[in-house]
Order: structure tokens, then C-alpha cells, then sequence
């Protein structure tokens, strides 16, 4: 398995993994599959500052993880929120664990101090991968989203990625690093 950065030409691989997540459960709030074309728009934006990173094996692409940012304002910007999909046939086989470990590697690397996951429940194994790492619920947003004529609850973890500095530099844009 190689993790490596997403690129343009991921862009249908990726989005035929979350396109399920979309169509058939509430992991997600968005109602209907974007166009490749505005999900690649989507991808480039986050990839101006954040990781973006696929796994691969036999050059299929089973699972993308992300980092975006948390809030607008600028005192925000040491925090980013998280996410990672996993294909089904690349689930329980370490690939979100793999993918996280290199996300919160490079994004202290980066200079950000916060990773924050907001999981909608019941969400047992999502729930448990981010323990794993360290989360601690920080809150439930209750009745916070409305999707098959159903409200549903978020749970929003929060990790620290590192010990916190006083007057901290700006995080350093992704491609600094590379």
C-alpha cells in the first residue's frame, strides 16, 4: 500500500468512494454526488494549504483522508477539521489507520495544533478509529443535520496534535513541505 498525495487524475476514484457514503447514509450531510468536475475544485482548494492524501494498492485507490479548515476567522487557523473514507473493499485492513497516521504527522509538521472529527451517530467504527488515536469528545450537536426524513446527531472529537506554543508561527501552506 503507498499513501501518497491525491491528484487530479484521483479525482473520479476518490469521488466513486464517497459517492456511496452519499447516497446511502447519513455519514454525510450532502444530498447529492457533486460533479467530478466541482469535486476536483473542491480537492484543488484544500490542497492550496492542507494534505490530501490517498492509499493505493495495485493502483487502486481504496481510501482518501483530508484535513480542511475549521472555521474562517483568523484565530482559528491552527485547528482543521478531518476526514477519511475508505473503499468497502479496503475497510478493516489498517487503511484509515494508515492514512491518519500520515495526515497528523504532516500536519504538525505544518504547525497546527488541533484536529477535530465531527462523526454523525450511531458511527461504531469511525467512533473507534479516531479513539484510537487520541480524540476525546469535545460535544454533540443534537438534531444538527436532517437527512433521509430523519435528524441526526454529531459527535465532534477533538486531538492535539502537539504541545501548544505561545505566539505560534502561521501554519506553513502543504506544498512548503514537499
Amino acid at each position: 500500500m503507498t499513501i501518497r498525495f491525491a491528484t487530479p487524475a484521483d479525482t473520479s476514484q476518490i469521488l466513486a468512494i464517497y459517492a456511496p457514503y452519499i447516497i446511502n447514509s447519513v455519514i454525510t450531510f450532502e444530498y447529492e454526488v457533486p460533479a467530478v468536475n466541482d469535486f476536483a475544485a473542491r480537492m484543488q482548494t484544500i490542497q492550496q494549504q492542507l494534505p490530501y492524501l490517498v492509499a493505493e494498492v495495485d493502483g487502486r485507490i481504496l481510501g482518501y483522508a483530508y484535513a480542511s479548515k475549521h472555521r474562517d476567522r483568523i484565530a482559528y487557523q491552527w485547528s482543521v477539521d478531518t476526514s477519511v473514507y475508505i473503499h468497502p473493499d479496503g475497510q478493516r485492513q489498517g487503511i484509515g489507520r494508515r492514512l491518519y497516521t500520515v495526515l497528523f504527522d504532516l500536519l504538525r509538521r505544518q504547525g497546527y495544533y488541533n484536529a477535530y472529527a465531527g462523526i454523525t451517530i450511531p458511527n461504531p467504527g469511525s467512533e473507534a478509529l479516531h479513539r484510537s488515536f487520541g480524540f476525546k469528545p469535545v460535544g454533540v450537536y443534537t438534531n444538527v443535520g436532517y437527512k433521509f426524513d430523519k435528524w441526526h446527531d454529531v459527535i465532534w472529537l477533538q486531538l492535539t496534535l502537539q504541545p501548544y506554543a505561545s505566539n505560534p508561527s502561521d501554519p506553513v501552506p502543504i506544498g512548503d513541505l514537499v
